[in-house]
């Protein structure tokens, strides 16, 4: 069953789907803290480039299925135009002032 964006329990990855789902690319950007960093599949990747080829030329989009640690882990459905549907892990740092400085993604 899948969860609805609003009912996400971190109010962080909340805005992160949220801006996924809604193709926002400056609201996702302004939850990044400055130097964040990502990986995908265990890989670093540049970030700037990885965001715009898997999310927002692609029109990627997140259905969440499960959420664990406190809401900064996720077990998703992920699509895009790319790669079609796959099962995906996502996990999340927060900083304190709310805005993430790294994420990791990959297949589940």
């Amino acid at each position: 069953m899948t969860i609805q964006p609003a009912k996400l329990t971190d109010p962080t990855v909340r805005a992160f789907v949220t801006a996924v789902n809604a193709h926002d690319r400056d609201g996702f950007v302004a939850l990044l803290a400055p130097g964040a960093t990502m990986a995908d599949d265990g890989s670093d990747r540049n970030l700037d480039e990885w965001i715009d080829r898997e999310i927002f030329s692609s029109n990627g989009h997140l259905d969440v299925d499960n959420e664990s640690q406190g809401g900064r882990a996720l077990l998703a459905n992920y699509r895009n135009d790319t790669w079609g549907e796959m099962r995906t892990r996502w996990s999340f740092t927060v900083e304190d002032d709310g805005r993430i400085s790294r994420f990791e993604t990959g297949q589940a």
